[in-house]
């Protein structure tokens, strides 16, 4: 089984990251936590642009319920983020655990476009 690597001392991100970790969680009702943001460069012939992955952790009653209005929002949610378009917007994996305590994770995959 592989460990998972501490990300307790994640760096807040700045920017145009920083930004989209803010509208995803704008959608739990600002309940839970970025534990994961991976961003990487995305081109087409015509677009170009980053794609993220996000995973995020909800560990109380009111922040699970803010993870499952996520969950039911996002593919359909239409972001306003300066000079990018959310060109697609995924829930690509959940995890909801009982024990030792209640906890639902949620990993998000978003494909952003450049804007003009």
């Amino acid at each position: 089984m592989r460990a998972e690597p501490d990300l307790s001392a994640r760096q807040p991100r700045r920017g145009g990251a920083a930004r989209l970790e803010r509208a995803v969680l704008a959608l739990a009702a600002g309940h839970g936590r970025v534990v994961a943001h991976r961003e990487r460069s995305w081109a087409s012939i015509t677009f170009a642009g980053t794609r993220h992955t996000l995973r995020l952790v909800f560990d109380t009653p009111e922040a699970i319920e803010g993870g499952e209005a996520l969950i039911a929002a996002l593919p359909d949610h239409e972001f306003a983020l300066p000079a990018r378009l959310v060109a697609e917007a995924t829930v690509s994996a959940v995890d909801h655990v009982l024990e030792p305590a209640p906890q639902l994770t949620v990993t998000c995959e978003l494909l952003l476009l450049e804007d003009g």
